[in-house]
């Protein structure tokens, strides 16, 4: 049973982290391979997976502790170039451990599809015999994967609507398709392709576009966490961090940041199990413009009668555990099976998580030290290495340039020579 749990896991050695992750996880000796630069992604591999490939970009893979999702505990692989995102996400799922964790929940895992028509005469009636063909259309679009209908999915709706767009009506159906345990974007455009044709034909019309949307509204993914308010700072910061959100929900210039600090968490977790960063991006951004056209925040923040925190996340998670990525790329594979999920409901709802947390410790720090104080102390490392620092200077040239509060290339140069000079004398 995994133990979320990995006190002291930051000081440890890469080497000594794998070895705690080995003991107690699904990770296979192939996984722990896959993780070192040489075991991952091949030029091989990556020149089948796109074109024109010169080369292979790494990205650090971290790994959040103190997950408790649904009562079981959870290790989760962050992808991430962003200083301070896992020890933030972790942090946070400390705290929320405190009153039992992350709840979660999530809807099918329904895509949509689109079809465009162009130049129909009578759009309304258009749509009304489009409807009428209901049943015809949902079979024509299941033929094209019996595999799928198999496995309990395949076209759950067929929706009609009429798109007023620059003096022109187009007529735009949609299939709602449950793709089960894929991202689904395949599934829905060969659909969309293949009654194409007779859609255009019911309409009296043109077809154009045949894409999914990315706009997955109908498969959501919602956590739920009660935060404790001495584990946060007391009562002050729980009260300061409700205004913070209330400006979010409020204001889209602040709702821009606080959802991109969601996203912080949400990326990092889809891009560690290899599935689709823009298509989760669109998804969510789109899903918090609201039905009155404004932008606002994904997350809601309260207080509750016993004066804790509450806090809520509800987003489009379309995310997949089948085709893509996920199982030809051996460290996403490897991501995984980390986690422990079967289904890609699991795997979105682990990610929703991931994203509330990491906006509990963005907020948190907002409403206490500002942003910057632990952001840029964990930043400082990359500042050093890059002005040339060694393993044995790094911890020092680190230190002196957060208690200077000056983390900047030119100061950790300055501090660099400064710290040679004594070794010299």
């Amino acid at each position: 049973m995994v133990n979320s749990r990995l006190s002291g896991f930051r000081n440890l050695s890469v080497p000594e982290r794998l070895a705690r992750l080995a003991d107690g996880t699904a990770l296979t000796a192939a996984d722990l391979s896959a993780l070192a630069p040489e075991g991952g992604l091949g030029l091989d591999q990556a020149d089948r997976m796109a074109e024109n490939v010169v080369g292979v970009f790494g990205v650090p893979l971290g790994v959040a502790a103190n997950f408790t999702v649904n009562g079981a505990d959870v290790l989760v692989p962050m992808a991430t170039e962003e200083p301070s995102v896992v020890a933030a996400a972790s942090n946070a799922a400390r705290i929320a451990r405190v009153r039992g964790g992350f709840v979660t929940s999530s809807s099918t895992p329904v895509m949509q599809a689109q079809v465009q028509v162009l130049d129909v005469a009578d759009p309304e009636a258009a749509r009304l015999r489009l409807l009428a063909a209901r049943a015809e259309l949902a079979g024509l679009a299941d033929a094209q994967d019996p595999r799928l209908a198999e496995l309990g999915g395949g076209v759950r709706d067929v929706s009609v609507r009429v798109v007023d767009a620059r003096e022109q009506r187009y007529v735009v159906l949609h299939l709602a398709v449950d793709v089960r345990d894929a991202m689904g974007a395949n599934a829905v455009n060969t659909m969309a392709e293949a009654v194409a044709p007779r859609v255009a034909e019911i309409a009296g019309g043109r077809p154009l576009l045949r894409i999914l949307t990315n706009k997955a509204d109908l498969r959501l993914a919602r956590a739920h966490a009660v935060f404790d308010a001495e584990a946060l700072g007391g009562p002050e910061v729980v009260r300061d961090i409700v205004h913070a959100a209330a400006l979010a929900e409020a204001d889209p210039y602040r709702a821009a940041t606080h959802n991109k600090g969601i996203m912080n968490g949400v990326t990092a977790v889809v891009l560690a199990t290899g599935n689709d960063t823009r298509a989760v991006e669109a998804g969510a951004h789109s899903h918090a413009v609201g039905p009155d056209g404004r932008y606002t925040s994904l997350s809601h923040f309260a207080r509750d009668a016993d004066g804790n925190l509450t806090g809520t996340l509800e987003l489009p998670m379309p995310v997949g555990l089948v085709g893509g990525a996920t199982r030809v790329h051996p460290v996403a594979a490897a991501a995984v099976r980390l986690l422990g999920v079967s289904t890609a409901a699991e795997l979105a709802e682990i990610i929703a998580a991931a994203g509330l947390a990491q906006n509990l410790a963005a907020l948190r720090a907002l409403a206490t030290e500002g942003i910057q104080r632990g952001h840029m102390a964990l930043h400082a490392r990359n500042v050093a290495v890059a002005a040339g620092a060694g393993p044995e200077e790094l911890p020092r040239v680190v230190a002196r340039m957060v208690a200077d509060g000056a983390v900047r290339g030119d100061h950790a140069e300055r501090v660099l020579a400064e710290l040679r000079a004594e070794a010299a004398r």
